[in-house]
């Protein structure tokens, strides 16, 4: 799957927690497993190489859950909120990244390999389901919650989207302030 619908899906994972910082946390864990996405830097050997090795399995998932813990407000929460999605990105990469790409989750102890032999291809139609009805979700959140998946990138801006999601569904008016 693409990184996009990773976070979407750790972001929605994350709505039961209350502060902002936290549920971003959790919405970073679930993108952590591809920080070994990263050696495409050191060229394409390296990444076919090395992507789906390094970060993800029980060390990357350890790593993530006690960094995001100690950043968090809601620590056990957001640590066990963590290892869920780190292990939710996990799965879908299992089940959508393409066939033949295992993920060898015991490295560094040791190089077994992961994989279903039903995974479908990253441009798949169940990835473009799967993608479309988890961006819907994200946004059904304004209605239920107040708040959609941009609040990653500003709380200014999600309540820009919020506002005007409310308004077109729930026929809400909102009074602007000058």
């Amino acid at each position: 799957m693409n990184p996009i619908v990773h976070a979407e899906l750790a972001w929605l994972a994350a709505q039961g927690l209350k502060e902002r910082r936290d549920r971003i946390l959790v919405t970073c864990a679930g993108l952590a497993p591809d920080l070994d996405g990263l050696t495409l830097l050191a060229g394409e050997a390296y990444y076919v190489r090395y992507h789906h090795v390094i970060f993800h399995g029980y060390v990357g998932a350890i790593v993530t859950a006690v960094a995001c813990a100690a950043l968090a407000r809601q620590r056990l929460r957001v640590a066990a909120l963590s290892l869920c999605t780190f292990h939710l990105h996990l799965l879908c990469d299992l089940a959508g990244s393409g066939p033949g790409w295992p993920i060898y989750y015991y490295w560094p102890t040791s190089m077994r390999e992961w994989f279903w032999e039903g995974q479908w291809n990253l441009a798949s139609w169940q990835n473009a389901v799967i993608g479309l009805a988890t961006t819907l979700l994200c946004l059904a959140c304004a209605l239920r919650f107040r708040r959609t998946f941009v609040e990653v990138f500003s709380a200014r801006w999600d309540a820009e989207v919020t506002r005007t999601l409310r308004r077109r569904f729930l026929r809400e008016d909102f009074v602007r302030e000058p």
